[in-house]
């Protein structure tokens, strides 16, 4: 039997390292099981359970210990090894770095370290090595948001945001939007509920039923949500919808957040809301629906609804669809609250 271990006391500062190691999906994994090693030891375990919570073995797991106890934090760090340091020479650095800064040709979209390493006639490891001192990573992909294209983004943005914080007295803010092509997929063999230890389980197979296709309005104040099945994202469909929503709210102004769909600014649409007074619409800036706070429920709907449903026919989810409208406005209505509290990047 294990005897019971002392526990090792950690700064404030260790602590939060350690657990920022144990918690990293970019970290090499033999630092996210040293830091196992030194959380399991803080937390009284001993040498065995420790070896099962960090994957290791039972003699890896003391001498880890050993050299946290002896450097702290620098000792969970590599160790350099004895032997004659590889030389890379200059030439072979800078060509290794531009190869992988370059687009790769034979119909690839990125460099991966082994066919770098062919081309350029080094091994894998020298680089690995060289991108790593230089911090590249050919294999990675990020996404970032561009500088607005609409000259009047900021008028627009402020215009929204505004209703959102500070709406006009007598009206209500609606944000609409359609969420078009869910599909309707059926699995060729029956679901298999979730047990102990084991998920619910759908088959990869499918047959699929079409789509359906959904209108919504979100009302900004209330959280209530108006939706009807449509056939498709056409001008009549969104018009008949305002027309729907102007019956509904009598003697309030509607302020109505929509995006720039060409089925939003027809010619038609344009006719009607000339002859009402009690109806403005705000059109999102370009490409910036994100403003738009219907998706937000949007993706809870997909959550909610889509996300490993089975259906036999469209009906049956359009049925569903309803149901959840009436479902979420009657019990979990609430109105988004605002919780980013950064400062917004330099231009």
């Amino acid at each position: 039997m294990s005897r019971v271990s002392i526990p090792v006391s950690l700064s404030s500062d260790e602590l939060a390292e350690l657990v920022s190691w144990s918690r990293s999906s970019s970290l090499a994994h033999r630092y996210v099981q040293r830091a196992a090693v030194i959380l399991s030891w803080r937390d009284g375990l001993t040498l065995d359970e420790t070896a099962v919570r960090a994957g290791l073995s039972r003699a890896a797991c003391n001498k880890w210990r050993r050299r946290f106890e002896r450097d702290r934090i620098a000792g969970l760090m590599e160790a350099p090894r004895p032997g004659r340091p590889t030389t890379v020479s200059a030439e072979v650095r800078t060509r290794v770095i531009e190869t992988a800064s370059s687009k790769p040709s034979g119909g690839y979209s990125s460099w991966s370290q082994r066919r770098i390493a062919k081309k350029c006639g080094v091994s894998q490891t020298t680089v690995h090595d060289i991108l790593a001192g230089a911090d590249l990573k050919p294999h990675r992909t990020e996404y970032w948001c561009g500088k607005p294209s609409d000259p009047e983004f900021e008028s627009k943005m402020l215009d929204i945001i505004g209703l959102y914080l500070n709406p006009p007295e007598n009206a209500i803010v609606l944000c609409v939007d359609e969420k078009s092509q869910m599909q309707v997929l059926d699995r060729t063999q029956p679901v298999l509920p979730m047990r102990k230890g084991t998920p619910k389980r759908l088959t990869a197979t499918y047959t699929r039923h079409g789509t359906v296709s959904l209108i919504a309005a979100l009302s900004v104040h209330t959280d209530q949500v108006t939706a009807r099945p449509i056939n498709g994202n056409t001008s009549q469909n969104f018009l008949a919808f305002l027309k729907v929503l102007y019956r509904k709210h009598p003697g309030k102004h509607l302020h109505v957040v929509a995006d720039n769909l060409s089925a939003h600014k027809t010619a038609e649409v344009k006719e009607w809301l000339s002859h009402r007074r009690r109806i403005t619409i705000h059109y999102t800036p370009t490409y910036s629906s994100w403003l738009n706070q219907v998706e937000i429920w949007f993706n809870i709907l997909t959550k909610d609804v889509l996300k490993g449903g089975v259906w036999t026919s469209r009906q049956q989810l359009i049925d569903q669809l309803v149901e959840y409208v009436k479902t979420y406005s009657r019990d979990r209505a609430k109105p988004f609250k605002w919780t980013y509290t950064g400062k917004p990047c330099q231009a």
